[in-house]
């Protein structure tokens, strides 16, 4: 096991994008920022110092902290903000973890600048099960705003109304020649005809789920999630915010420029969003630099089905551990609500559905951040923080996805508080998620943290155990899933780590708006099953 010791620095950074010149915050001045390289099962440490006026945390998705809560990231959470001046060293271990995943600010809307790479190649000697690339790059996509993203989102929760499209999708920060001052802030791969290259894709968009293809070339899908998976082969694909997926693509074309293009999927109704595609260059060696890149062809926004045939092709490559038998079964219904603008001139002031006011639940219950870090009110006892009464199924029942309980906004409030659910240490949990339509339905990208899951079975409409077929043999292992618009999907997992874990949606105004809920996994017998103490250097709030 090697120890990789890391020191970075949240600052602020101007850069001129899209015409405009702003303060933007980074990582070491980097957007996006440092990749951070390990191997499997090496010691990680990283001290993050914030410069910046702003708090801040770092989560570091998709890693599975086992025994480290205290080092997940998430704001409110397991931590305190890391205020102005202050640093925190997060301390984990990459147990039996390996393949693509990220890190980004768990805080406001920060994670729309703040968010990189995390690289963890196999063991020395240990090879890739699928032939070794000739290179490998990384591509980010993501979304970036002319506006502060801390202001934008208090403006849009004071509003009350939806998130206004960003200004422009991005490829490894540059957003293509689709976009205004942009002809030469376009991202490129060289490439040398007749090579493989492996690409490592992630989804670090705060709003919006996105295709990718590259013209006239196969993408073939080897890893999801940091999980291998076996080999299939797209000609575009959808990822979720959230979501990292690597591809083998093979350079076996005519010597050209070709266009690297990522644009949005959006299954909700009445929701505004960008239309334009960030463009990259997948450029052949002897190509003209000067050439126009070959168009790629992305589906069109709304297309499902393009959707469906990306997971169904997903399969695990060794699904070991999973659960086949489930003491712990969790029905959770999740979706946008809208409350009742209560302001003294309510059609004035709140912008959402018939003068009413945004808000988003799971089991119709909307998450409000604590004041203090839930891990801290949990670890230390302290009462009134939190109530451990979050419903196993909904509270009501109803035609999920093709009706509302009543007519917007009457009787779609949802119930708000600081709700958790506890689990026993070593429970086999199997949670359905399903989506509903009561403003619209929509395909939501849920991620857990402290663990990854199993998708043993998704599909439309309204979950029913009796027709719902499952996937026991070869499911995929995912830290995020997008649960399909206007249906479900079952997710199974060993609680077998003990702390507080967040689950979100991982579209950022929907966390905003309280689409989340927090597991408590309760220590086990053994002191090795138990959460540690806090470290000494923990943030106060």
């Amino acid at each position: 096991m090697t120890v990789c010791i890391i020191l970075v620095k949240v600052q602020t950074k101007r850069i001129t994008k899209l015409c405009k010149t702003k303060d933007i915050v980074t990582i070491n001045g980097m957007y996006p920022g440092p990749v951070v390289y390990a191997q499997e099962d090496d010691r990680v440490i990283i001290t993050v110092t914030n410069e910046t006026p702003y708090n801040t945390t770092i989560h570091w998705h998709g890693v599975r902290q086992m025994l480290t809560c205290w080092s997940d990231g998430p704001a409110y959470l397991t931590q305190c903000p890391i205020q102005a001046g202050q640093s925190f060293t997060h301390e984990f271990t990459l147990v039996q973890q390996k393949g693509t995943l990220f890190w980004h600010a768990h805080i406001s809307w920060l994670r729309g600048t703040v968010h990189g790479a995390i690289v963890i190649y196999p063991k020395t000697g240990v090879p890739y099960p699928f032939p070794n690339p000739y290179e490998e790059h990384i591509l980010i996509l993501g979304e970036y705003w002319n506006n502060n993203l801390v202001k934008l989102e208090k403006k849009i929760l004071a509003s009350g109304g939806g998130a206004p499209p960003s200004d422009a999708y991005t490829i490894n920060g540059y957003p293509g020649p689709l976009y205004n001052c942009s002809e030469k802030d376009v991202y490129k791969i060289d490439v040398i005809p007749g090579k493989t290259y492996l690409l490592r894709i992630i989804n670090a968009a705060l709003n919006i789920e996105l295709f990718f293809s590259i013209a006239n070339h196969k993408l073939t899908i080897v890893e999801a999630d940091g999980e291998y998976t076996k080999p299939f082969t797209v000609e575009q694909l959808m990822i979720t915010p959230g979501q990292t997926i690597n591809v083998l693509v093979e350079a076996d074309q005519p010597i050209a420029k070709y266009d690297m293009a990522a644009g949005p999927y959006m299954s909700a109704r009445f929701v505004q969003f960008g239309k334009n595609s960030a463009i990259a260059h997948f450029h052949y060696s002897g190509a003209s630099l000067a050439s126009l890149g070959l168009p790629a062809r992305l589906p069109v926004s709304n297309d499902n089905l393009a959707v469906k045939k990306g997971m169904d092709g997903l399969r695990s490559l060794n699904a070991t551990n999973l659960p086949l038998e489930i003491d712990t079964n969790l029905f959770v219904t999740i979706g946008v609500n809208v409350e009742t603008c209560h302001t003294l001139t309510p059609n004035k002031s709140c912008q959402g559905p018939n003068g009413g006011k945004f808000a988003a639940s799971m089991n119709n219950i909307t998450f409000v951040m604590p004041k203090i870090s839930l891990l801290q009110a949990y670890y230390d006892r302290l009462r009134g923080l939190y109530t451990d009464d979050f419903p196993q199924v909904p509270l009501k029942a109803y035609d999920f996805v093709n009706g509302a309980p009543n007519s917007i906004p009457n009787n779609t409030q949802s119930l708000n508080g600081t709700r958790v659910r506890v689990l026993e240490y070593g429970a086999r949990v199997q949670l359905v998620l399903q989506d509903t339509g009561i403003v619209s339905t929509e395909n939501h990208p849920m991620h857990l943290h402290g663990y990854s899951f199993y998708v043993v079975g998704y599909g439309t409409g309204n979950y029913d155990p009796r027709t719902a077929k499952l996937n026991l043999v070869d499911p995929p292992y995912m830290n995020t899933i997008g649960v399909p618009v206007g249906g479900w999907a079952a997710i199974r997992f060993v609680a077998d780590n003990p702390g507080v874990w967040f689950m979100h949606c991982h579209l950022e105004i929907h966390t905003s708006w309280g689409l989340a809920v927090a597991f408590i996994v309760k220590n086990g017998k053994d002191p090795l099953e138990a959460l540690p103490h806090p470290p000494a250097d923990l943030p106060m709030c």
